[in-house]
């Protein structure tokens, strides 16, 4: 097992609240010397210190103070000398976050005031703390395992509950527990394997292969579903990338202030209003959209409608998901042909606007054209032919809606749902991958064990198993943390904030 072997041992400190005017803002020092950096600039209100008399995880009230004569025993406070006033919480090693001795100095909120504590500490011996430090130093003490390190990074930049919950769960262990049970699983196969051949006539393989398959079988079954869940992990985590595309004055700006609930982008008579991308985060019942409004779609001269019409485009093939408005009250064109052949093969929702008025186009009427142009593409065109799949509509639904009387929406909301979810989510039970990482490595571990079923069947000799049952358990390892090296550890933790 390949791990970081200089770990820094001196005492470091951060701020651990967000820079800006608040109640209460905390400087965090951990390190073997912690107690005695605080110790210098600590008084309590009778002028004494010594905070390693305390017990652990004990709050003191006192005062911040600077100035060398205050560290010669107990002074009485002089009011010059006094940075603020504090309450300092002890938390000895090994029972703290990064398993040292931990002092957070909670001191009045404010920039200038949280950064004059800070500079105070780091003058008496701490020094400024790396991104993630706080936490790396938690996971190389091993106190947490790398997919709970991981975890901590997600709850802070959480976008709605499900996600918020889903990292909770895994700070808490639903990954690494699933992971540590299948290499327990795995590790005492290998042992086997390797206890049998080194001792034939004590211990016999009679039989071995059959109990190994469905072991194999079960095995395969479980990963197959974490690498499944990833769809879901990656909506909860990073949200869905929507793209809203349509002819000028479809209603697509007026769909965006609808979802966002207030004015956000401008909704005039005038086509070709939307001239640029407009970008929003919106929270729908618990899934995040990263929507983009984009410039009417339409053949024009103006130059810069052209640009805006060309970055729709752009925008559009990378989408997760094309919201493509139709004005239902006008009939179809050689605009709306333009826009069907650039969402072939894509996941679509079709909102047929303005319902409130008299139809001219129907359902059919968008799926008849829909099948016309992308079967003509689909008789030159592999590529689209393969991702549409044998149904060229699958990935294709249509709701009626109009904007101005807020009809449909409700119907949008469950649609989006049943497209990215995949079955309903329960936390309580269930293991959800949010991290590429830990998918990748999920993936290797998969294809590993399909090598030692191949094996199986092919009925090769039992080195031949232990040598993938041993790649799956190093696959599944890269996710706790149990065989990387220095530089992906650092890699992941320098993306922390600073402070944690």
């Amino acid at each position: 097992m390949e791990m970081v072997k200089d770990m820094k041992s001196d005492t470091i400190a951060a701020v651990a609240t967000g820079m800006t005017d608040s109640g209460i803002g905390i400087v965090r020092i951990s390190g073997e010397d912690s107690i005695d950096v605080v110790d210098k600039i600590y008084r309590t209100k009778s002028g004494k210190y010594g905070l390693r008399d305390f017990k652990s995880h004990t709050i003191h009230y006192g005062y911040i103070v600077e100035g060398e004569k205050c560290n010669q025993g107990n002074v009485v406070l002089e009011e010059s000398k006094v940075i603020d006033e504090v309450m300092v919480s002890l938390m000895k090693a090994p029972n703290s976050y990064t398993a040292e001795d931990t002092v957070e100095i909670n001191c009045h909120g404010g920039v200038l005031m949280v950064n004059r504590v800070l500079e105070t500490v780091l003058r008496n011996g701490a020094r400024l703390a790396e991104p993630g430090e706080f936490t790396k130093r938690a996971f190389l003490n091993g106190r947490i395992d790398l997919s709970k390190a991981e975890a901590v990074m997600d709850i802070i930049h959480s976008k709605n509950r499900f996600a918020l919950k889903n990292s909770v769960s895994q700070l808490r262990g639903a990954v690494s527990d699933e992971v540590s049970k299948l290499r327990d699983e795995i590790i005492y196969e290998i042992a086997f394997i390797e206890s049998a051949l080194d001792d034939p006539e004590h211990i016999s393989l009679d039989g071995y292969q059959d109990r190994l398959s469905k072991k194999v079988d079960g095995i395969l079954l479980r990963l197959k579903k974490m690498m499944d869940s990833a769809e879901n992990g990656k909506v909860l985590k990073e949200g869905i990338n929507t793209v809203i595309v349509g002819k000028p004055n479809a209603g697509k700006s007026s769909f965006l202030n609808v979802l966002v609930g207030e004015e956000k982008a401008i909704v005039t008579d005038i086509a070709g209003t939307t001239r640029d991308a407009l970008e929003e985060h919106i929270n729908l019942n618990g899934i995040c959209l990263n929507l983009i409004d984009t410039a009417g779609i339409r053949f024009t001269e103006d130059v810069v409608e052209k640009i805006g019409v060309e970055r729709a485009k752009k925008y559009a093939l990378n989408a997760d998901l094309i919201v493509y408005v139709i004005d239902a009250s006008i009939s179809l064109d050689e605009n709306d042909d333009e826009i069907i052949d650039m969402i072939a093969g894509k996941k679509t929702i079709v909102l047929l606007n303005k319902t409130d008025l008299d139809a001219f186009v129907t359902e059919d009427m968008v799926l008849e054209k829909m099948g016309s142009r992308w079967g003509e593409r689909m008789d030159l065109d592999d590529d689209l032919k393969s991702s549409c799949g044998k149904n060229i509509f699958s990935d294709i639904h249509m709701i009626k809606v109009s904007m101005k009387e807020n009809i449909g929406m409700d119907v949008f909301e469950d649609t989006i749902k049943n497209m990215f979810l995949h079955g309903k989510i329960s936390f309580d039970d269930e293991v959800i991958i949010t991290n590429m990482r830990h998918k990748e490595a999920i993936m290797d571990a998969y294809d590993s064990m399909l090598q030692v079923k191949k094996s199986i069947e092919e009925d090769m000799p039992e080195d031949f198993y232990s040598i993938d049952l041993m790649s799956c358990y190093s696959s599944l390892g890269m996710i706790i943390g149990e065989e990387v090296g220095e530089d992906l550890v650092n890699e992941i933790f320098s993306k922390f904030c600073m402070g944690k």
